[in-house]
């Protein structure tokens, strides 16, 4: 009922040091970062620090949900995912509720595949 309350699954990631420096190199560019799924999202999200993405291994239990503003991450590829999932919050939080019901209703007319192995969408 309440979306803060609940607890984000945790998972492991490595960035290598020559990810983190061309991310922070494009980002001081201000060249767009293009994120292929959401666990690299949730990834580059939590290795940022405020002020460039930090290599290493560490892990994340970030939930992104409508008013989490992104740092890294300005475009994405991703699935289309189940209805009510933590998914479609991360993916509302950074187009759009409205957009995401936009996208959905067309995949649906269109019969796309959804899950993992389905279609995807660019989100930017």
């Amino acid at each position: 009922e309440n979306i803060e309350n609940h607890k984000m699954h945790e998972e492991w990631y490595t960035i290598p040091v020559e990810t983190a420096e061309a991310i922070n190199k494009a980002k001081r560019e201000g060249r767009p970062v293009l994120a292929v799924g959401t666990t690299s999202v949730r990834t580059l999200e939590s290795a940022s620090d405020g002020k460039g993405v930090r290599a290493g291994t560490s892990s994340t239990s970030i939930f992104m949900y409508p008013g989490y503003e992104f740092k890294v991450v300005d475009k994405m590829f991703t699935n289309f995912h189940t209805p009510e999932s933590t998914l479609i919050m991360l993916v509302s939080a950074f187009a759009g509720r409205e957009n995401i019901l936009n996208a959905y209703k067309t995949a649906v007319e269109n019969r796309y595949r959804f899950f993992s192995y389905g279609d995807c969408m660019f989100i930017r």
